[in-house]
C-alpha cells in the first residue's frame, strides 16, 4: 500500500515551525468555516429537502429532477471538457452505465424507455455530474458539509413531531399549496413503539440514509474547524434523527461509521491498523463460512435487520434475484416483474446492487459497481501525508461510503435519494486532484480551541506518524 494511504502510515517528515505558516493555517480554517456552497449544489440540496411535484403537460416533474435537468448539460460540459479536473475512469463508467440502462430498457420495455431512461439516467448521471463538476475544492467540500449538517439539525423538531404523531409536516404543508403536489406518505408499521420518520423523503429508509451520510461530516470532517462541543452535539442529533427512521440499513451505516472511528482512535499508533481490520474481517468471513450452514452473506443479511421474518425474506429475495440475473444476464429484465415464489406478494427487492443486476443485466451492474469501487479505492489510497485537513476530509468521505456500501446491500433507493447518493459520490472525486499542503506546527494555530479539536484530534496528532 502506498505511503499516506488510509491503510498505511509513513514516518512524518520534519517540518519547520513558522509564524507565517500559523497565520496561513488560521486563515484556511476561517475560510473553510465561512465557505459558501456553489449555488447549483445549494439548489439541488434544497430541492431534495423541499419535495414538491407538479405536472408539466403529461410529465410529472419533481424539484430535484427540475434542478438536474437545468444543470446536467453545463455539468457534463465542465467534466468532459476537463474544466473540473482531469477526466477520470469513473466519469466514463457512470456515463456508460446510464447509456447501457437505456439500452436495457429499450430491449425490455420499449413503450417506457423514453420516460424511464430519461428519469433514471438523469438521476444517476445528473446527480453524479453536479457533485463532480461543482464540488472542486476544500472550501466547496466544507460548505457542503455545513449545509448538510444544518439541514439535519433543522429537521430535528420535525422528526420529533413525526415520530410522535406520524404526520410528515413538510410534505403536508407543500401539499396545501395550489397546483403543487409532494411525495406520498409511505405508511410503515411502528417499531419500538414509535412511528417511523419519513421526513421529506419517499420512505423512512431514505431519511435514515440521508442522516447516516451526514454523521461523518459532523464528527470527522469538521475536526479542527468546529469545537469539540459543537461536533458532539451536532453528531449526536444526527444520530438521533437517523435512529428515528428505525431503518436497519441506516442504523447499520451509523454503527459501522462509529466502529471505524473507534478503531482509528484505538489503534492510531499502529501504522498497519487498516490492514489488521481487513485481516480480521477476512478471518471472520472464513470462520462463518466454515461454521454456518448458510453463506456469510446470508448470515450478514439475517443480522442486519430488525426481525427474523425480514431476514428470512431478504434471504429469499437474494436467492431468487440471482436466479433472475442468471436467466437474463445481458439486458436484465428492465421494469418487468421478476420471477419469485408464489407466496411473495410484494415485488420489492431490498438490495440496490442486486436490483442493478436484475434490471440492467451483468454489464449494467459491472459498469456502476466498477465506477463505485474505482472511485472509492482511489480516494482511499491517495497520499495525503503531511496534510491533516485533507486526511480528515478523506477519512469522513471514506467512512461515509463504507457505511453506504453495506447499507445498499439491505435497501433500494429511488427518486431524490437515488440522485443524492450519486451526487455525494461525485462530490468526493475532487480529492483525486487536490494538491497536498505541508503542515506547519505553529503556536498560533495550536492555541485556538477550535483548532485543537477533540481528544480524537489531539490523540491522533500526538501519536500519529501519518494517516
Amino acid at each position: 500500500m502506498r505511503a499516506g494511504a488510509i491503510g498505511s502510515v509513513t514516518p512524518q517528515r520534519a517540518r519547520p515551525t513558522s509564524r507565517a505558516g500559523g497565520r496561513s493555517r488560521i486563515a484556511e480554517t476561517a475560510a473553510l468555516a465561512t465557505a459558501k456552497l456553489p449555488w447549483p449544489v445549494l439548489l439541488f440540496v434544497l430541492s431534495i429537502l423541499l419535495p414538491f411535484k407538479f405536472n408539466l403537460g403529461p410529465l410529472a416533474i419533481t424539484g430535484s429532477r427540475l434542478v438536474l435537468m437545468a444543470f446536467i448539460l453545463p455539468a457534463f460540459a465542465r467534466v468532459f471538457s476537463g474544466r473540473a479536473g482531469r477526466i477520470l475512469p469513473v466519469d466514463w463508467l457512470f456515463l456508460f452505465h446510464a447509456l447501457w440502462l437505456s439500452v436495457a430498457l429499450a430491449v425490455n420495455n420499449p413503450d417506457r424507455v423514453i420516460q424511464q431512461a430519461g428519469s433514471v439516467g438523469l438521476e444517476v448521471l445528473g446527480g453524479y455530474l453536479i457533485g463532480r463538476a461543482y464540488i472542486r475544492s476544500r472550501e466547496d467540500f466544507a460548505a457542503l458539509g455545513k449545509v448538510l449538517i444544518w439541514s439535519v439539525l433543522i429537521l430535528t423538531p420535525f422528526s420529533l413531531y413525526e415520530t410522535k404523531t406520524g404526520t410528515t409536516l413538510i410534505p403536508t404543508l407543500i401539499d396545501k399549496l395550489p397546483g403543487m403536489g409532494t411525495i406520498t406518505y409511505n405508511f410503515q408499521e411502528p417499531r419500538l413503539g414509535l412511528e417511523r420518520v419519513q421526513g421529506p423523503f419517499a420512505h423512512p429508509i431514505h431519511f435514515g440514509l440521508y442522516c447516516s451520510v451526514v454523521f461523518a461530516f459532523a464528527f470527522v470532517a469538521f475536526d479542527g474547524i468546529k469545537s469539540l462541543g459543537w461536533r458532539v452535539v451536532a453528531s449526536g442529533l444526527i444520530l438521533l434523527n437517523g435512529f428515528l427512521a428505525l431503518s436497519s440499513g441506516a442504523l447499520l451505516s451509523l454503527l459501522l461509521q462509529l466502529g471505524l472511528i473507534g478503531w482509528y482512535i484505538t489503534f492510531v499508533r499502529i501504522e498497519w491498523r487498516w490492514w489488521l481490520l481487513t485481516g480480521l474481517c477476512a478471518f471472520a468471513y472464513v470462520t462463518v463460512d466454515l461454521l454456518s450452514n448458510r453463506s456469510p452473506i446470508m448470515v450478514f443479511l439475517s443480522y442486519a435487520t430488525f426481525s427474523a421474518h425480514t431476514a428470512y425474506w431478504r434471504t429469499i429475495i437474494f436467492d431468487w434475484g440471482l436466479k433472475n440475473v442468471w436467466a437474463n444476464p445481458i439486458f436484465g429484465i428492465g421494469l418487468n416483474d421478476w420471477v419469485r415464489p408464489w407466496y411473495m406478494y410484494s415485488g420489492s427487492m431490498d438490495n440496490f446492487w442486486l436490483v442493478m443486476a436484475v434490471r440492467y443485466g451483468i454489464p449494467g451492474f459491472l459498469l456502476v459497481t466498477s465506477g463505485y469501487v474505482w472511485g472509492l479505492f482511489k480516494v482511499m489510497f491517495r497520499d495525503f501525508s503531511g496534510d491533516p485537513r485533507m486526511q480528515n476530509f478523506r477519512r469522513s468521505w471514506v467512512f461515509t461510503f463504507a457505511g453506504m456500501t453495506f447499507t445498499l446491500c439491505t435497501v433500494y433507493v429511488w427518486e431524490s435519494i437515488y440522485a443524492f447518493t450519486f451526487f455525494l459520490f461525485g462530490a468526493g472525486m475532487w480529492m483525486l486532484t487536490e494538491a497536498v499542503k505541508e503542515r506547519a506546527d505553529e503556536p498560533e494555530d495550536a492555541a485556538r480551541p477550535e483548532a485543537r479539536g477533540t481528544s480524537y484530534t489531539r490523540f491522533a496528532q500526538t501519536h500519529r506518524r501519518g494517516d
